[in-house]
Formats: C-alpha cells, sequence, structure tokens
C-alpha cells in the first residue's frame, strides 16, 4: 500500500514538472515547487486517513520497549531467567526491493515476511547471542546464528572488529540436530510465529508513521526553499 502511494505520487509530481519545464518562464522554478508542494499535502492528506489496523498486545511475557516507533532498535523484550532478549523487526521488502509491477498480493506477501533480529545477553558477558530469522504468520526460521558485541561495549562494536570477527559457518551448514536445538532453545524464550500478529501490526504502524513523516519533512525543505527564493526576488 506504502508503495504503490509513493510510485504514484512520483509519477504524478514527475509528469507535471516536466510540463512546467518545458515553459519558457522566469517562474518555472516556483511553479515547480508549488505543484509539489501541493501534491506532497494531497498525499499527506490522503495516507492519514488510512485505517490502521486493530491494536495487538505483545504475547506475554514480552513488553513493548518504549519510544521503539520513533527508533530503528528493538521493539520486544522480555527477562529469562538471567538472561536479557530483545526483538526487533524489518519488512522483506525493507531489505530485498521488490520488482515489477505491484497488485495487493506483493503487498500482502511483503508484510507477511518479516525479518527478526533477537539478541539474548548475559550479565558479565561482553558478546549477545545474536539470531536472524524470518518469521511469519505460521512458523520461523533461523538464517544466521552469531556472537556480536553489546550495544553499550562501544570498542568491540567497531565496525573493524564486526568485519574481522568469525560469525560462524551458514545455517544450512550445520548439522540437522544442531540447527533443531537452536530452534528448540529460541522457542524455550519465546521466539516463534506467537510473535508474528503484534510485530505484523506493528510494522504496520511504522511504515505509517515514517510515510507521514517523509511527506511532512520533504514538504517542509521545499516549502523552506520557496521563501528563500521569494525574499532573492
Amino acid at each position: 500500500m506504502w508503495r504503490k502511494t509513493l510510485i504514484t505520487y512520483a509519477n504524478s509530481v514527475l509528469l507535471r514538472c516536466r510540463s512546467m519545464a518545458t515553459r519558457p518562464s522566469p517562474d518555472v522554478s516556483a511553479a515547480v515547487n508549488s505543484i509539489l508542494l501541493r501534491s506532497l499535502k494531497d498525499h499527506y492528506m490522503e495516507v492519514s486517513k488510512m485505517t490502521p489496523p486493530p491494536k495487538v498486545n505483545p504475547p506475554a511475557p514480552f513488553t513493548v520497549v518504549k519510544g521503539s516507533l520513533d527508533s530503528g532498535g528493538p521493539v520486544l523484550k522480555r527477562s529469562y531467567k538471567d538472561e536479557e532478549v530483545s526483538v526487533s523487526v524489518m519488512r522483506l521488502a525493507n531489505i530485498i526491493p521488490e520488482g515489477g509491477d505491484d497488485d495487493d498480493d506483493d503487498d500482502d506477501d511483503s508484510i507477511n515476511q518479516l525479518f527478526v533480529h533477537v539478541n539474548i545477553s548475559k550479565p558479565g558477558q561482553a558478546d549477545s547471542l545474536h539470531f536472524l530469522c524470518g518469521l511469519y504468520p505460521d512458523a520461523l526460521g533461523i538464517h544466521s546464528v552469531s556472537l556480536r558485541p553489546k550495544v553499550e561495549n562501544s570498542e568491540a562494536s567497531t565496525l573493524e572488529g564486526l568485519i574481522n570477527k568469525y560469525n560462524g559457518p551458514t545455517f544450512e551448514a550445520l548439522d540437522e540436530r544442531v540447527r533443531d536445538s537452536l530452534h528448540g532453545y529460541i522457542q524455550e524464550r519465546g521466539i516463534d510465529e506467537s510473535l508474528f500478529p503484534f510485530l505484523q501490526a506493528w510494522q504496520y504502524v511504522k511504515d505509517h508513521r515514517n510515510l507521514m513523516q517523509w511527506f511532512k519533512t520533504i514538504g517542509t525543505f521545499v516549502h523552506q526553499g520557496k521563501e528563500v527564493t521569494t525574499q532573492a526576488q
């Protein structure tokens, strides 16, 4: 849905701007800005009227990380014995751009395929255990497992340290018994398909907020540039 809105908006603005650019007038720049601002406002109002999904609570004992909608960090957290478990999420479409024409089925597929990052940390340990997983309505699959420096350990979190650190074999290369044991390990900590309904709804809301903010910030930038041009004249 969001991608369709952006493509429709971009095509309409491009056509209008090309039309204005062919007119020999000293006010072409101001006219293009006005068209862009009007289009941004129209699409902002259209997006603002979209009906949000029903509110879904995360499965206990997970809780929502405060401020997660406005950051790129973890969405959910919980304690498991002496461990801290955190979950971050993003849509598959945000990692692998879709190609070809858009349709409703493509939109449904992209939101039904989530990538989740699971971090499990222990007190006194410099590293945390990191799982990258594919999450679907009825299944969860592990893509990779590695040890990574904790976020607060700034020295160990340098880019050079991450590049030079051995992250282990690919998950498919592991013995089947090891793979099954790793699945059991994270399932014991509540990482399974039961997280999907909440994370799907949460991602819808975040996409909506991001798109609204995008229209607003681009419009503010163009409007300020319009004011500067007017004053200069």
